[in-house]
């Protein structure tokens, strides 16, 4: 009955010791570490994309280059000259991938499977001139720009291993969150130095409970520590809040009725981030001083995430500089903490030591109270539909609907009524010839509409098939693979997004052009077409 209830949840204040980032090791970080060089390089131009330089290796010691480039200073130092600089003393990354060609004779599932090496990194090596945090094992990375693991990405990545039978790999992707929690404090957005200060939506249970589901219940025990302590740097600073009034500290909020602890996403800092550095710092410098460190904490909390950009975040869709995102209670990320706590919970009573019959307890209690706070504050009954809600006031954001309401649904947190009425809107106003889409509002931002994203396709998916209504279910996804089938005949690539409202467009919107590779589209794509069988 255990690895059945570990299988159901996978498909689907706390005893937490307090975590925090203040023993990460002292890892190379280019914005720290290269002084003035690093603003000039990335306000430059020399690279489009301000992720390159972030990305790219020192060919000497930082702080030689630094003194190199300080005493060239007294010299007006002309963009070239700068080119010429940086290419002399850095090694610029390449694309993941470069190089590999696609066999079009191939079915889509064949080539998406001879991706999985490509698309593997063997166990780093520590090297002090990179700002990789190296891993001890071998993981599965998206593709193109990003070099590195990405913390919620993995888990629809491992969707796809699973149905490829490498359950090694899943398991190594595992090993080396749980590594990183114990060593850096928590599982941070990428295992770059710049990615350090914020996470990801926390998937790290639902990985936990899809590979105990495709082997046993005892192979996941071992993350139990891993699992508790990555909660505690969630609930970091929930002693601070007070019943009675809304307040908030790092990623807890009590909203203003005094009931239970919900989280919010939040960033330890409040300036640009490294590898967006230019495109941030444009638009913070159109902002008065006094507002500026509000509007880069809010792009921060929105990449952590992992829904950057959006009109999800924006109180005007047209103007980045109208991010709210620290001051709302997103209905995703509290689903996702909800079924941590689910977890520990089920693996504690599982585990039966001495004490763990009174910690699962207390973890699934706090998994109800957050259940039921959740569902009072975020689903509108007149609309049938789940919001994020707005912490210091409890108005819920009714004018921006977005996917995120399928997660009470695939974490299993709406009542049968709820799950009727959210599905119910989903294929009224959501289901498209592709897909979902991810978003009612065309901001020009690649997290909005015509855009549908793997992630949120499965997790839509998957939501609605629970609660009862598998015929939308197979309908949206017959409609996604198609697309994706349709984008890989023509193209040879697995998109990292898709334009589900016209089939025949490629998908845009965002800081970057869009990737192919894709981990995550590799992922959901093997799961679903798995489904046919």
């Amino acid at each position: 009955m255990l690895a059945l209830a570990v299988a159901y949840l996978a498909t689907t204040s706390t005893t937490c010791r307090t975590s925090t980032n203040l023993h990460q090791p002292p890892f190379y970080d280019p914005a720290r570490d290269l002084g003035a060089l690093f603003q000039d390089v990335q306000l430059s131009g020399i690279f489009p994309d301000s992720k390159t330089f972030v990305d790219a290796r020192p060919l000497v010691a930082p702080s030689e280059i630094v003194a190199r480039y300080t005493a060239s200073t007294g010299i007006k130092v002309g963009r070239g000259m700068l080119r010429d600089f940086v290419a002399q003393t850095f090694e610029v990354p390449r694309p993941v991938g470069e190089g590999f060609r696609t066999d079009t004779s191939q079915t889509m599932e064949q080539h998406i499977r001879a991706l999985w090496p490509v698309l593997t990194r063997p166990p780093d090596t520590v090297d002090a001139y990179s700002s990789l945090i190296p891993l001890p094992h071998p993981y599965v990375v998206p593709g193109g720009r990003f070099r590195e693991v990405y913390y919620w990405d993995s888990y629809f990545t491992m969707l796809g291993l699973v149905a490829s039978g490498r359950t090694d790999l899943v398991k190594s992707m595992l090993d080396n969150f749980a590594h990183l929690i114990g060593t850096v404090g928590h599982i941070p957005n990428g295992n770059r130095t710049y990615y350090l200060s914020r996470s990801q939506p926390p998937f790290f249970a639902a990985m936990v409970g899809l590979y105990a589901r495709a082997t046993d219940t005892t192979q996941v025990l071992p993350y139990l520590d891993a699992l508790e302590a990555e909660h505690a740097y969630w609930m970091n600073g929930a002693e601070r809040l007070a019943p009675g009034a809304g307040q908030a500290y790092r990623r807890v909020v009590r909203l203003s009725d005094g009931g239970p602890l919900l989280n919010r996403y939040w960033d330890d800092r409040a300036d640009p981030r490294p590898e967006s550095y230019r495109p941030d710092y444009e638009v913070g410098q159109t902002l008065a001083d006094a507002r500026r460190e509000g509007f880069y904490r809010n792009v921060r909390a929105t990449a952590e995430s992992g829904l950057d950009f959006s009109s999800r975040w924006m109180r005007d869709p047209k103007d980045l500089r109208t991010l709210e995102t620290t001051d709302l209670i997103p209905v995703d990320l509290n689903s996702l903490l909800y079924h941590a706590e689910r977890m520990i919970a089920v693996l504690r009573a599982f585990r039966g030591r001495a004490g763990d019959a009174g910690v699962a307890r207390q973890f699934a209690e706090a998994a109800a109270d957050r259940r039921r706070a959740l569902l009072a504050a975020a689903y509108d009954p007149a609309t049938g539909f789940f919001y994020d809600v707005r912490w210091r006031s409890g108005a819920r954001v009714t004018d921006r609907p977005t996917l995120a309401a399928a997660s009470p649904l695939y974490f299993g947190l709406a009542t049968p009524e709820q799950g009727r009425a959210v599905a119910a809107r989903l294929e009224r106003d959501f289901l498209k010839p592709g897909g979902f889409v991810t978003t009612l509002i065309a901001s020009g931002q690649q997290w909005d509409a015509p855009n549908g994203w793997p992630p949120l396709e499965w997790l839509t998916i998957e939501g609605v098939r629970r609660y009862g209504r598998a015929d939308l279910a197979d309908a949206a996804r017959d409609r996604w693979l198609a697309l994706n089938r349709r984008t890989y005949r023509s193209t040879g690539k697995m998109m990292e997004k898709y334009d589900v409202v016209d089939v025949r467009r490629s998908a845009g919107g965002g800081e970057y052009a869009t990737q192919d590779g894709f981990g995550w589209s590799n992922g959901v794509a093997l799961a679903l077409a798995g489904q046919h069988r």
